[in-house]
C-alpha cells in the first residue's frame, strides 16, 4: 500500500480517490483487528473472572445485601435457612428464596437482584494474574490470547492512533470527493457537489502526502499483519510468556478490568457534562435488574438532561435504560409514566416493564383501551400505547406524567402527521421526555432537526450541517445536550462477531426468462423475486435450503428475511415442517409475539420467516445465530436492522449472515448503488454523525431507484 500512495501530488482526482479510499479502508481493517483480538482476551478471561468473584462473595456476609438495598430488606430469615454468604444467596434462585419464611416474591427478587450486583462488582474488580504454574484448560486460553496481542509488537499503540486519525480525518474527505471517482458520478452531480468534491481532494491530496512522508500505510499494513497471525499453538504460548511474563502482566493489568472505553460508553460526551451525569443517582427500588455501566448512565443523562434522544445502536438495551431512569423517577414521587412505541413493540414493552420493574404496566390498545386508560388513571404505573392511537388518549391535564417515553423516535420526525402531531402535544405537557431509537439520523440532517424540535427546540441553531461534515466528534459536541448513542462494538466487547456471506447464485433459465419479462414490463417488483419464480429449478431457493440443512445438522435456529411475502411463501413450501411464520405487517403484536417465543422455547434447529419490514422492527430474536437475507433491501439500514435483531445483547454464537445474490441483474446493480451508502451510513450514522452535505448519504427513493434501474436492464437486455 505504501507504494500506491507515492507521488500524491499531481495524481488524477480518481487516482486519489482510489488511494484515500485504500488507506481509509486499511486503518478500518485495523482497528478491527484490533477489537477482535481484544475481543478474545475479555472471552479468555470471563471464566477467570467468574471463579475470582464467586471466590470473593464466599468470604462475604449477607449483611453486605443491605448496602446494595440501602437496608431496606430483613436478612434474619436467611441466617436462619443456613445462607451465611452472598454466594449463598446469589445460588438460590428467587423461587427458592421466598419460600424462606417472612420473604415474599419482591423480597425474594430484591436479595437474589442485590446478590447478582455484588458479583458483578467481584468479578469487575477481582485482580487476575497469569500463574505459570497453573496451566490448566481456563487460564491456557488467556495466555494464547495474550500472546497475539504481546508479539503485535511495540508499533501496536502507534499504528492504532494512526489508524483512528485516519478513520476520523478521510471518512468525510473521501465521502465528498467521491464523484471524482468517475465520470457518470460527476455529471450526476450538482455543481455545488462538484465543487465540494474538487475542493475534498485538494485536502485528500496534501493528507495522503503528509501520510507518505511518514509512512503511515506501511505502519499500518505491518500492524495488521502481526494481529492476523494464526494463534500460537498453547506450549509456545506459554513458553513466550515464561520469556516476558512482564509484557504480559501489563497488558492483562490494562485490559483485565473489563470496562468498555469509558469515552465510549459515555458517548463522547463533553466531560462537564459527562460528570453532572455520573454524580446523578439512579435509585434501584422499583427496578429488578442489574445494568451495565453504560446502561446506568444513560439513565442517568436522560434524569440530568430531562428532554434527551437515546440513540444507542440495536441491542444495547434502551428499553431497560428507559426503565431505569423510570423506576428512579417512582422512587422520587411520579406516579404516572406513559410510553408510546410502534404496534409491533407493545407486547415487549408490557413484559419488559414487568419483568424488570416493580411496576405495573398498563396496555392501552385494542378494544377495551378506554377502561384501561381509566384504570391507570387512577392506580398510577406505566401506560403503553401505540403510536397510532396516542391522539386518542383522553386523560386530564391533571394528572401529571413523570416521563414520556417514545419508542422508534425516528417513526415521528415528519412533523405533518397524525402521530407526530400527538407526539408533540405531550411533549409541550411533560417535563420529562425521552426519544429511543437506534437510527435516528437515517436520511438526513434537518429529519434529525426534527426530533430535536420536539425536545429542545432552542438547541436547532446549534445543529449545523457543517458539524456533520467535519466528522462525528463535532456532530456529537453540538448535540450533547440532546442525544446521546454508543456502539456496540464499543461497549460490548463480549458480543461475538457477525460473519457475512455474499451468496451468488445464477438464474435457472425459467428465473431468466421470467426476469427478462419483468425488465420488459418495467416492473421492478417483479424483477427483484424473479429468482424465485420456478421454486424447482430456482438456484437460490436451493441455496437457502442448503443453508437451513446446514443449520439444522448443527442444531442452529435460522432466521429467513425477505420483502416479499410471495417469496417466504415459497421458502416455506420448500424448507417444510419446521417452519415458522411468516410474521408479517398484517400480523397482530401479540400472534407475533407467540411465534417468536415458540421459536425461541423450540430446543435445537427452528425456522423463522419474517418480512423484513416487519421482523426487523422491535423483536428480540436472539435465539437466531443464522440470518438469510433473500434480496438485496433498497435501505441498507433495513438489513442492519433485521441483522441487529439476532446479533445483540444475550447472543452467545457469532452470527452467520448469508444474503442471497443473483450476479448481472437486479440484485448486482442494487448493491452497486447502495454500497456506498450503506458505507456512508456506517461512518455517519452509527458514529452519531449525518451525511446531509454528501447527498450520496441520504437513502434513495425505491422509485428513483426502480427508475435507473429498469432502464439500464431494458438497455443491458434489449427489451422496452
Amino acid at each position: 500500500m505504501a507504494q500506491e500512495l507515492v507521488r500524491t501530488r499531481g495524481a488524477e482526482p480518481k487516482e486519489l480517490v482510489r488511494r484515500g479510499h485504500a488507506l481509509l479502508e486499511a486503518a478500518r481493517d485495523l482497528l478491527g483487528d484490533h477489537r477482535r483480538a481484544l475481543a478474545e482476551v475479555h472471552a479468555a478471561l470471563a471464566p477467570l473472572r467468574r471463579e475470582a468473584g464467586r471466590a470473593q462473595l464466599a468470604s462475604i456476609p449477607v449483611a453486605r445485601l443491605k448496602d446494595v438495598t440501602g437496608g431496606r430488606l430483613r436478612l434474619g430469615p436467611l441466617e436462619q435457612a443456613g445462607l451465611e454468604t452472598v454466594l449463598d444467596v446469589l445460588d438460590s434462585n428467587p423461587y427458592r428464596l421466598q419460600l424462606l419464611p417472612g420473604i415474599g416474591p419482591q423480597t425474594a427478587n430484591q436479595l437474589h437482584a442485590a446478590a447478582g450486583q455484588l458479583a458483578e462488582a467481584a468479578e469487575r474488580t477481582a485482580g487476575i494474574r497469569v500463574d505459570v504454574e497453573r496451566r490448566d484448560e481456563a487460564t491456557t486460553p488467556l495466555v494464547v490470547a495474550l500472546h497475539r496481542l504481546v508479539n503485535a509488537g511495540p508499533e501496536l499503540p502507534r499504528a492504532r492512533a494512526a489508524a483512528e486519525e485516519l478513520d476520523e480525518r478521510l471518512s468525510p474527505l473521501v465521502a465528498d470527493a467521491r464523484p471524482l471517482a468517475s465520470w457518470w458520478r460527476s455529471l450526476l452531480a450538482s455543481q455545488r457537489r462538484r465543487a465540494r468534491a474538487r475542493e475534498a481532494a485538494g485536502e485528500l491530496a496534501r493528507v495522503l502526502g503528509a501520510e507518505d512522508a511518514r509512512d503511515t500505510a506501511l505502519l499500518i499494513s505491518q500492524a495488521s499483519v502481526d494481529l492476523l497471525r494464526p494463534a500460537a499453538p498453547a506450549t509456545e504460548a506459554w513458553i513466550d510468556f515464561e520469556l516476558r511474563a512482564s509484557d504480559y502482566q501489563t497488558l492483562l493489568a490494562e485490559l483485565a478490568a473489563l470496562h468498555p472505553d469509558r469515552d465510549a460508553a459515555e458517548g463522547f460526551l463533553p466531560g462537564d457534562l459527562a460528570a453532572r451525569v455520573k454524580a446523578q443517582p439512579l435509585d434501584d427500588t422499583h427496578r429488578r435488574v442489574s445494568l451495565r455501566g453504560y446502561q446506568a448512565f444513560g439513565a442517568r443523562f436522560a434524569l440530568v438532561q430531562r428532554r434527551v434522544i437515546l440513540g444507542d445502536e440495536m441491542g444495547l438495551g434502551k428499553t431497560i435504560q428507559a426503565v431505569a431512569a423510570v423506576a428512579h423517577l417512582r422512587a422520587e414521587g411520579a406516579t404516572h409514566f406513559l410510553v408510546a412505541c410502534p404496534a409491533s413493540v407493545l407486547i415487549n414493552w408490557v413484559r419488559e416493564i414487568e419483568a424488570r420493574s416493580a411496576l405495573e404496566a398498563h396496555p392501552l390498545h385494542g378494544p377495551g383501551r378506554a377502561k384501561a386508560t381509566r384504570r391507570w388513571i387512577a392506580a398510577g404505573g406505566i401506560a403503553v400505547t401505540t403510536l397510532d392511537t396516542l391522539h386518542t388518549l383522553d386523560v386530564p391535564a391533571d394528572v401529571a406524567v413523570g416521563m414520556f417515553v417514545v419508542d422508534e423516535a425516528h417513526f415521528v420526525k415528519n412533523h405533518e402527521t397524525r402521530r407526530a402531531r400527538a407526539v408533540a402535544k405531550w411533549c409541550a405537557r411533560t417535563d420529562r421526555v425521552l426519544f429511543l431509537t437506534g437510527t435516528p439520523m437515517e436520511n438526513r440532517v434537518e429529519e434529525f432537526r426534527n426530533l430535536v424540535a420536539h425536545l429542545r427546540p432552542e438547541l436547532l441553531p446549534e445543529i449545523r450541517h457543517s458539524d456533520a461534515a467535519m466528522g462525528p466528534r463535532a456532530f456529537r459536541s453540538a448535540v450533547a445536550p440532546a442525544y446521546l448513542r454508543r456502539n456496540q462494538r464499543d461497549v460490548l466487547v463480549e458480543l461475538p462477531e457477525v460473519v457475512h456471506v455474499d451468496e451468488w447464485e445464477e438464474f435457472s433459465s425459467a428465473d431468466a426468462a421470467a426476469y427478462k419479462r419483468a425488465v420488459r414490463d418495467g416492473n421492478f417488483m417483479a424483477m427483484r423475486r424473479a429468482a424465485y419464480a420456478d421454486p424447482r429449478r430456482s438456484a437460490k431457493l436451493s441455496r437457502l435450503v442448503e443453508l437451513v440443512e446446514e443449520a439444522a445438522a448443527n442444531e442452529l435456529k435460522v432466521v429467513v428475511f425477505s420483502y416479499f411475502r410471495d417469496v417466504l411463501a415459497v421458502v416455506r413450501e420448500a424448507v417444510g415442517r419446521d417452519v415458522r411464520g411468516p410474521i408479517d405487517g398484517g400480523m397482530p403484536a401479540a400472534r407475533r409475539q407467540e411465534l417468536v417465543d415458540a421459536f425461541t422455547a423450540e430446543p435445537g434447529h427452528a425456522v423463522l420467516l419474517a418480512q423484513i419490514q416487519a421482523g426487523g422492527v422491535g423483536l428480540n430474536l436472539q435465539a437466531a445465530s443464522v440470518v438469510i437475507i433473500c434480496e438485496p433491501q433498497v435501505k441498507p439500514t433495513m438489513e442492519t436492522q433485521a441483522v441487529a435483531r439476532a446479533h445483540r445483547m444475550g447472543q452467545v454464537r457469532p452470527v452467520q449472515v448469508h444474503r442471497l445474490l443473483t450476479p448481472g441483474g437486479v440484485d448486482q446493480r442494487m448493491l452497486e448503488i447502495l454500497r456506498v451508502k450503506a458505507g456512508l451510513f456506517d461512518e455517519y450514522a452509527r458514529r452519531s454523525d449525518l451525511a446531509e452535505r454528501t447527498p450520496d448519504a441520504v437513502d434513495i427513493s425505491e422509485q428513483a431507484l426502480a427508475r435507473q434501474i429498469v432502464e439500464e436492464e431494458q438497455q443491458r437486455l434489449g427489451t422496452s
